[in-house]
């Protein structure tokens, strides 16, 4: 599942997100939500998160639970 949506988000969700300084390579950073940045319900580049360590990036995956 992308990030695209909002709505789809949630404190305490676990994914996968692209900090700034790795946009060009795409490098992905796992954590889990404590903020959501983007206030509008859809982004193409990925809501905006905090992540629980402090890191800030866009979503680009959520980590599917098995």
């Amino acid at each position: 599942m992308n990030g695209q949506n909002r709505a789809d988000i949630y404190p305490g969700l676990e994914v996968h997100i692209i900090l700034k300084n790795d946009q060009r390579s795409g490098k992905l950073t796992r954590g889990v939500v404590k903020d959501l940045l983007t206030s509008s319900a859809y982004h193409s580049r990925g809501i905006k998160v905090r992540l629980e360590d402090g890191q800030v990036g866009r979503v680009a995956e959520i980590v599917e639970e098995d």
